[in-house]
């Protein structure tokens, strides 16, 4: 009688299975439409999706989401449009899940959106030009209080100062440990952020006498490069065109950016600076800085920079890694100060449209 039993049980979990799509197979059922998709897109285009259902599955709905989040949903197979205005510029990721007899199924497919917006050339001029000490490889750059903060690189002579910015000369000091590679800095409720390179931690002074109050783990294994805050959140790239937006409080990732130069992605954002509601971005190596939108990561204005190098000493120093990469805003003079790694001196410039 049992075995009567397990035979009956054993059939009956076969027929079961055998009702149903195997999981493996749920895959190749249905796919997006590729010929009503494009590589890429701008933001005040639209998305129109639709399934191909090659299997002539009866399908109840389908669900739409992009990067996770859901978007909407059609009844049957009927045409979803979906417009990409609050979309960020990057990839999209699209994913489709296919409710059908009784059953569900998943697709997806991967679009990127690009930015429509061409940027300005920024000119400037130079109002001072400032001695800077030229053993300071600068990695982060900020006013705070009418003190010039820097932090600078290098492993075993990283450093957080407070600085005389007229004289070069720094009144005040921390030194990291020799393991840590000190990058970019700011400056928030009176607290000082420093970000090191590869350490995957960072430490949070007094920003009156640069006590350390402690120490912190990014909230993911990537890589420290600069910093900035609007007055309530920190912005933070890490050498992508990602710029990441965290709590203060706990330094974990609330949202991000992706930083595009109409259709190009602008990678290495290194130096980040917050001016009048945009964050100024230097990028690595060009010796040029980015105007970004921090909603939208669009670049809206370029500011080249490369005719301050010509006016700096560097000699016996490596030219190709002494590059600029120190940007604070003195928000009392509406102007900017800009220096490098190892550079001998500080400009102080005013950037006109």
């Amino acid at each position: 009688m049992k075995k009567h039993k397990l035979l009956a049980f054993i059939l009956l979990g076969t027929v079961l299975v055998s009702c149903g799509d195997k999981e493996i197979d749920k895959k190749n059922l249905f796919s997006i439409e590729q010929s009503g998709l494009k590589a890429t897109y701008q933001p005040q285009e639209s998305l129109s999706l639709v399934l191909n259902n090659d299997k002539n599955k009866t399908i109840d709905s389908i669900a739409y989401y992009i990067n996770e989040k859901r978007v909407g949903g059609v009844k049957g197979n009927n045409k979803f449009d979906f417009p990409l205005a609050d979309s960020k510029l990057g990839y999209q990721q699209i994913k489709a899940i296919v409710y059908y007899e009784g059953q569900n199924a998943e697709t997806d497919a991967r679009i990127e959106v690009v930015s429509n917006v061409k940027p300005k050339l920024l000119s400037y001029t130079i109002v001072n030009t400032y001695p800077h000490d030229e053993t300071s490889y600068t990695q982060g750059l900020e006013f705070y209080r009418d003190t010039l903060f820097e932090g600078t690189g290098q492993r075993g002579t990283s450093k957080l100062l407070k600085t005389d910015y007229k004289t070069g000369k720094a009144y005040q000091s921390v030194n990291l440990e020799g393991k840590y590679f000190g990058e970019g800095i700011t400056i928030l409720n009176n607290k000082v952020y420093q970000l090191t390179w590869q350490e995957n931690t960072g430490f949070i002074y007094n920003a009156d006498n640069l006590k350390q109050i402690r120490t912190f783990n990014y909230f993911k294994n990537i890589e420290g490069w600069g910093l900035c805050n609007d007055g309530k959140q920190i912005y933070q790239s890490d050498g992508t065109e990602k710029i990441w937006v965290l709590d203060p409080e706990t330094m974990k990732e609330t949202d991000y950016i992706n930083v595009y130069s109409e259709s190009s992605k602008i990678k290495a954002v290194n130096e980040l600076e917050w001016v009048n509601g945009k964050i100024y971005g230097n990028v690595y190596q060009k010796d040029a800085v980015a105007v970004i939108n921090p909603k939208t990561g669009a670049v809206e204005g370029i500011i080249d920079l490369r005719e301050l190098k010509t006016k700096v000493n560097m000699m016996g120093h490596d030219l190709g890694n002494d590059v600029l990469n120190g940007l604070a805003y003195n928000p009392k003079t509406k102007t900017l100060f800009v220096t490098g790694k190892r550079w001998n001196k500080m400009f102080e410039i005013k950037v006109l449209e």
